[in-house]
């Protein structure tokens, strides 16, 4: 499932959202980090999100000043009469390579700017309808390029931009000039919805994240509508030829001999975890890295018949065949939504004088799992832990779950309502309280149940597609993470209909084909304000040399979101991940505030901020053009949420 796909309504969080040897064999170059350029949609096919630059620096990041904005004009606001059905999220990372700007906006126009001044040098239009209702907003977080080594300089299509849309296409355009590459797919084209099964409206299926180019393979995942129905569209994971658009290879999340619903012809799994957060690549190794989601729906799984057993896992495949090599599942029978939202990260763990190949997932929970990337060896130690049982009809729980214990934990888990109920006043406060003792919670891992129970950290908790960024030098992991509770109900679908009316605004979803609807909302007090104290959203730098938290500072300010300031530092649930460079800054945006932030990556204090024209739930990037380091930041806002809503992408840089 898509982790942005849920309507958030209450006044404070609804604008928010409110990665068996150690490295032995001959060593491998690990993934090449940004430097001047920013070439892909996490800086480099790992997702570091990291940058060699240095000319911004703490010591002058105070100084930074806006240098160019451009604005794309495709903004749908909630409610508005614009004929579209679908709001817009600008959570775009652009990339940089061959001296341009690449990115998309949410109608998926592919654009081309001039890196130093933003000027448009092209743009596509792919013709979105608008007038559809796409599960997931209108977003486009990424796109991705591949260069044909072999054609001459100046050849059509030389370079390509592809870019996978919300209404399940796969786009190839002329980097150059913004035209369709006619030789790809159909014209340019291939249709991603074929071979998927019937989709019960147009945006049941959608792509929002970058497409992953690795050798000469284009490989997408896909986001499917949540808890609509047993027999959604297949979470299949396809490469196709850079150059023909003909499919190479697919790989159905599911172990074979499994039994469940197929899609006629190709014979995918139905309902199957799909891949809807970025991929990560290292060519080198011939290794790709799948994030995958749960089956659909999310909240109840007696029906899945196996379905589930590569659902919210780390699966590693070998990317020039799709062969399945090595996985791990980060949660046994997921009823909670706890998807892997995020891009894997790949970087060298310094160990005993050697450089291991690694990979860390951040995941929904707050946990951190890493691995030796060819084996899948834990690199810290990962425990089964017993978990809550007692569930309702429809489902099948597991008896534990894995707990990471080597690497910190990012978000609390610790909910008594006795003590942790929170409120603005006393009456509020109170009322928490009530909520809180009249719902089940017995730990994370609670099942769902009629009575309604706490999902803490909940769908959108933890880490989420903003993912992770490492900074391999100083052995760091910066993660932002959101710290809220949230209430499943299990609804009898009989009144499906009746609660629906009943509770305008909030997420009540049929799940057709199991014994359960289900209501999804905050656990929030009358005042809107979530009933777990502050921070519900941080900033946290991990050693990822001993595995312990090094630093971890509330993110964000209700400013931009609440009509009555509070007094503390609060913190706020964000969208977006951090970019930490090589002189020692990590930037951010993604709190439910109009800013843009930098961080001294040694201690986490605050060296600067910049006011944002909307809300920044993107991921900055970083490059360099002409002597000159520039920080761009899409700011966009959340769709669904009351914040501000934009369409301006802003570049920061120093006085020349």
């Amino acid at each position: 499932m898509n982790g942005t796909s849920s309507p958030l309504s209450r006044l404070l969080l609804s604008g928010a959202l409110l990665a068996g040897l150690l490295g032995s064999g001959p060593l491998v170059p690990c993934v090449a980090r940004a430097g001047s350029d920013w070439p892909q949609y996490g800086g480099d096919a790992g997702g570091s999100r990291y940058a060699t630059l240095s000319q911004i620096s703490p010591a002058n990041v105070n100084e930074l000043e806006k240098v160019w904005v451009w604005h794309h004009g495709d903004v749908v606001r909630r409610n508005e009469a614009a004929g579209a059905r679908s709001t817009t999220a600008f959570e775009l990372t652009p990339f940089l390579v061959a001296g341009t700007l690449y990115g998309c906006t949410p109608f998926n126009r592919v654009f081309a700017l001039d890196p130093a001044t933003g000027v448009p040098r092209w743009t596509f239009d792919p013709k979105l309808d608008r007038t559809q209702d796409y599960a997931n907003q209108m977003i486009c977080r990424g796109v991705a390029s591949w260069r044909d080594a072999g054609a001459k300089e100046g050849a059509a299509c030389r370079r390509r931009i592809f870019s996978a849309t919300v209404d399940g296409r796969l786009l190839a355009l002329d980097a150059a000039t913004g035209k369709l590459c006619r030789d790809f797919g159909e014209g340019g084209q291939v249709d991603l919805k074929r071979g998927i099964g019937k989709e019960l409206w147009v945006g049941e299926y959608s792509v929002t994240s970058a497409p992953t180019v690795v050798h000469d393979l284009v490989v997408v995942g896909g986001a499917i509508g949540d808890n609509q129905r047993v027999g959604a569209p297949s979470g299949v994971v396809r490469a196709f030829d850079v150059r023909s658009g003909a499919l190479r290879w697919a790989y159905d999340p599911v172990p074979k001999g499994q039994g469940g619903l197929r899609a006629a012809g190709s014979g995918w799994h139905l309902s199957s975890p799909n891949v809807w957060a970025p991929m990560s690549a290292d060519e080198a190794r011939d290794l790709l890295f799948l994030p995958t989601g749960g089956p659909s729906p999310d909240y109840a799984s007696a029906w899945r018949h196996g379905l589930d057993d590569l659902g919210s896992s780390l699966v590693v495949l070998r990317a020039s065949t799709g062969q399945y090599l090595w996985h791990y599942q980060t949660v046994h029978h997921d009823v909670w939504d706890f998807d892997v939202p995020a891009q894997p990260t790949l970087f060298s763990l310094r160990r005993g004088g050697r450089e291991i190949p690694a990979v860390v997932q951040a995941t929904k929970m707050g946990f951190l799992f890493a691995f030796q990337r060819e084996t899948g060896k834990p690199l810290f130690p990962i425990e089964e832990r017993p978990v809550p049982q007692g569930a309702e009809k429809g489902f099948v729980l597991s008896p534990t779950q894995p707990v990471p214990t080597g690497l910190a934990h990012l978000v609390r888990t610790r909910l008594d309502p006795e003590k942790d109920a929170w409120g603005v006043t006393p009456w509020d406060r109170g009322k928490c309280r009530e909520q809180m003792q009249a719902l089940r919670w017995d730990g994370m891992f609670t099942p769902p149940s009629t009575q309604g129970s706490i999902m803490y950290p909940g769908n959108a908790g933890g880490v989420n597609w903003g993912g992770v960024a490492v900074d391999p030098e100083r052995q760091l992991l910066i993660a932002n993470t959101s710290d809220f509770p949230w209430v499943v109900t299990l609804l009898d679908p009989a009144r499906f209909a009746a609660e629906r009316a009943a509770h305008p605004g909030v997420e009540i979803s049929p799940q057709r084909g199991t014994p359960w609807a289900m209501r999804r909302e905050m656990l929030s007090s009358p005042l809107g304000v979530p009933c777990n104290p502050p921070p519900w959203g941080t900033l946290a730098a991990v050693d990822l040399s001993t595995g312990k938290l090094r630093w971890q500072v509330p993110l964000g300010t209700i400013r931009d979101i609440a009509p009555i300031p509070l007094p503390i530092k609060l913190g706020t649930p964000s969208l977006g991940g951090p970019l930490v460079t090589a002189s020692g800054l990590v930037f951010i945006g993604a709190a439910a505030d109009n800013y843009l932030r930098a961080f001294d990556e040694r201690s986490g204090e605050e060296l600067w901020k910049a006011r944002l024209p909307a809300g920044g739930q993107a991921t900055p990037m970083t490059y360099a053009v002409g002597g000159r380091q520039f920080v761009v930041i899409a700011a966009g806002g959340y769709g669904r949420g009351p914040q501000t809503l934009g369409d301006a992408l802003v570049a920061y840089a120093l006085p020349e």
